[in-house]
């Protein structure tokens, strides 16, 4: 059984970091391209980041986190985190790990989610 659990999440002021964690299980993690995705109150769900199967060579951001997200992975631990700088209000969602359909990718909103994370970002 597929299982990803988010953590990590929390309250931060604007301006400030947090590194989240997803602990993946029952699948082969190594072989399947990695999303960070999140969804505020209200809103649709964003895709946050990208990382590729493998070693994770190949990473990719929206504009909105692009500088600011850092995404990685550990197929030795079978973990991905993303690591988040200079927060903003605007940051504040649930943040979900999703683990591809496909072993060599495809949308990530056709991925497996897991629970999600919390990130409130305020003064």
């Amino acid at each position: 059984e597929v299982q990803l659990v988010e953590s990590g999440g929390g309250l931060v002021q604007p301006g400030g970091s947090l590194r989240l964690s997803c602990a993946a299980s029952g699948f082969s993690f190594s072989s399947y391209w990695m999303y960070w995705v999140r969804q505020a109150p209200g809103q649709d769900v964003e895709w946050v980041a990208t990382i590729s199967n493998g070693d994770g060579t190949h990473t990719r951001y929206p504009v909105s986190v692009q500088g600011r997200f850092t995404i990685s992975r550990d197929n030795a631990k079978n973990t991905m985190d993303l690591q988040m700088n200079s927060l903003a209000v605007e940051d504040t969602a649930v943040y979900y790990c999703v683990k591809s359909p496909y072993s060599y990718g495809g949308s990530w909103s056709d991925g497996y989610r897991g629970r999600g994370t919390q990130v409130t970002v305020s003064p």
